[in-house]
């Protein structure tokens, strides 16, 4: 299969009939948090979980997925804002080797489809979201299942499939760190932010959606993650909250609440 019949299965789950752009205007600005005490977010014990924002999957890469390049800088605002917080960030990244493939992507990889491929550049993430001096990607850390360090209280992680929780140790990983909250960013909403959506619910997680650092986001996604308790809000909305909870919870100093 070649790269561009690859990159056909990102886009089909795009292939939807879009809403008059006022509305979608209106569903993908406005915050829905949720007033349910069970649901609503505790940004003060979230973590920011990233999800394949590597170089392949943006613009100039071996499977580019519309929107993604585009979403950057919002993302690079939420994890400025998770920094300064000190709370967790995971990087949560596909590598293409061998069999332990998504059915749906099998046949590609098996024919040599050069997406993300352990060790090489496009494989690694897109350096614009990373702190400087950060070392790549351990391939060999990462198929083996274990989180790698890539600075105070940030991690890459590998995943085998759509579900960021499905055979990771992202849930163990999360307990640990105390976090009651999933801020979820990244690449192609349709596929991986939603199935990681989804895992995180079945986990008892409360989930955020950042509607405008997800490429491939659609108002009736945002309305379907609504069903399951998931809210959204724009990356600026939620840095600002995420101040503000900190704040209120006594662990911000004057001075970083004015950064």
């Amino acid at each position: 299969m070649s790269t561009a019949a690859f990159l056909c299965i990102e886009v089909l789950a795009n292939a939807v009939e879009d809403p008059p752009m006022e509305e979608e205007a209106a569903a993908m600005t406005t915050p829905t948090t949720g007033g349910d005490p069970h649901t609503a977010p505790e940004l003060d014990r979230s973590a920011l979980v990233v999800i394949d924002t590597q170089v392949d999957f943006c613009n100039g890469g071996a499977s580019p997925v519309p929107g993604t390049t585009d979403v950057l800088p919002t993302i690079g605002q939420l994890l400025a804002a998770y920094r300064r917080a000190q709370l967790p960030i995971i990087h949560v990244v596909r590598l293409y080797d061998g069999d332990d493939v998504d059915l749906a992507r099998r046949s590609a990889i098996a024919a040599g489809a050069p997406i993300v491929r352990p060790g090489s550049t496009g494989s690694q993430i897109t350096p614009t979201l990373l702190k400087d001096h950060t070392d790549p990607l351990h391939p060999a850390t990462l198929l083996a299942g274990h989180l790698q360090q890539l600075a105070e209280r940030e991690w890459a992680m590998w995943k085998p499939r759509w579900n960021a929780f499905h055979r990771t140790p992202l849930d163990d990983h999360l307990h640990r760190e105390g976090v009651t909250t999933v801020v979820l960013a990244g690449c192609n909403y349709p596929n991986c932010p939603r199935a990681t959506l989804y895992g995180a619910s079945e986990r008892d997680y409360r989930v955020l959606l950042i509607d405008d650092a997800i490429s491939g986001v659609q108002p009736h996604h945002l309305e379907e993650a609504a069903l399951l308790g998931g809210g959204h809000a724009s990356a600026s909305h939620t840095a600002t909250a995420l101040t503000g909870a900190l704040s209120a919870a006594g662990r911000l100093t004057p001075a970083e609440h004015s950064r």
